[in-house]
């Protein structure tokens, strides 16, 4: 699958420097609202489905206070390593550090969602020093808006979506995400993921899970990179 992410009307209040691995520096838009429009995910059999972007705000506090610290700053891997398991350190586990790994979850049925198909993709943060090595499941629940233990212990992202476990509302707020329902919903359902960073041959940037899904911007304005910078997709 490709994610094509469409972002307008932001309102830029912070700056982000993310070191590439291609030995270079973005300049990254955050904005503190994160009001974004969608993304579109398509494959080659169907397209159109579009995703609104949403970062927990534990995330976004996060990623503020690291634009002046550049080792604790978001990385982008090379187009070498287009797909997750080609990274570096790279193993089968729930581990993620807001470095080169991400946790996230696709949420769907989520009404008044950016791009009218109540679809939201959001992204969340994880506390590596919680985790006994990269290697395991065994990181502790952080983020009051981002993954549950019950997520990190029984994760398995790297296998496709209809092998794995989608949770619901309820399931959501019986394991400690208390805001869910009314952040997304009632009806809103949702699978976790792991994401990470990387150029393609083009050097666009792409946003990409674990089982291979990944998005790139489409600004239909023409000024995406002016706005963004290339933060998240851009």
């Amino acid at each position: 699958m490709i994610l094509c992410l469409l972002i307008e009307r932001i309102s830029i209040q912070h700056r982000v420097a993310l070191f590439a691995s291609t030995f270079h520096f973005i300049s990254v838009s955050l904005n503190v609202q994160f009001t974004l429009s969608p993304l579109q995910m398509h494959d080659n059999i169907s397209s159109g489905m579009m995703f609104q972007l949403v970062l927990t705000d534990k995330l976004k506090s996060h990623l503020q206070k690291v634009s002046t610290s550049q080792p604790d700053r978001p990385i982008m891997h090379p187009a070498s390593q287009p797909l997750m398991n080609r990274i570096p350190d790279y193993y089968k586990s729930s581990y993620a550090d807001n470095i080169g790994l991400f946790h996230g979850r696709e949420i769907r049925r989520v009404p008044n969602a950016n791009g009218g198909m109540g679809f939201v993709l959001q992204l969340s943060y994880a506390d590596p020093t919680t985790f006994s090595n990269k290697e395991s499941n065994d990181g502790k629940a952080v983020d009051p808006q981002g993954w549950s233990s019950e997520e990190i212990t029984a994760y398995d992202g790297w296998r496709g979506d209809t092998y794995r476990k989608w949770r619901n509302a309820a399931t959501y707020v019986d394991e400690g995400f208390d805001s869910f329902s009314s952040q997304f919903g009632k009806e809103a359902y949702g699978l976790n993921h792991r994401f990470y960073l990387h150029l393609d041959n083009q050097n666009r940037m792409w946003l990409s899970a674990e089982d291979g899904c990944e998005g790139t911007p489409k600004d239909g304005s023409g000024g995406l990179l002016g706005k963004l910078g290339g933060f998240l997709f851009g």
